[in-house]
């Protein structure tokens, strides 16, 4: 019963030094669950699939930094920057500013085999897998200045007019 009580303790004092993070601005994730792997070793689609949800909420917080609060308004802009089409639009703004690192894990998520809903092509499709995994990839990597950094140039209003034809050719590497 002993050991049960301290793991207890251990967990309620892990709690509240996460907590005391989370104040201070120091918590290297949301919330305390660890990938089961190291990183590099996850699937591109495991790193979409978390990858997905940041995306997301980066869009979200994104839309609620603009002037229209109404739920309709928020949802519909909201949808125009998570459609693959939006996402693959965005990942050609960053592809000029990323490291090599960076590169190499859009181009694992760009090539890896998934299926492929009506309303996205396959190319667009397999761009906003390839940014997702990125995400994904710097989220669990604890690099959250660098991921504010893309969704700072990604959400930038001088985007050189970049049109929805103009998305990278696939990779079949």
């Amino acid at each position: 019963m002993k050991g049960v009580q301290l793991t207890m303790v251990d967990e309620k004092q892990q709690h509240e030094r996460q907590l005391g993070q989370v104040e201070a601005g120091q918590l290297d994730w949301l919330f305390p669950y660890r990938p089961s792997k190291d990183t590099k070793q996850l699937n591109p689609i495991v790193l979409a699939y978390i990858g997905d949800a940041v995306y997301e909420m980066a869009v979200r917080q994104y839309v609620i930094s603009q002037a229209n609060h109404r739920p309709n308004h928020l949802h519909r802009e909201s949808i125009k920057l998570v459609s693959a089409k939006a996402q693959a639009r965005n990942l050609q703004k960053l592809v000029p500013f990323l490291s090599e690192e960076e590169a190499n894990v859009v181009r694992q998520g760009r090539n890896t085999k998934s299926n492929v809903p009506k309303s996205a092509n396959v190319n667009e499709y397999r761009q906003a897998t390839a940014l997702e995994a990125l995400f994904g990839f710097l989220y669990y990597e604890k690099r959250m200045e660098r991921l504010r950094e893309l969704v700072e140039l990604m959400m930038s209003e001088d985007d050189n007019s970049i049109h929805e034809t103009d998305v990278v050719p696939e990779d079949n590497e």
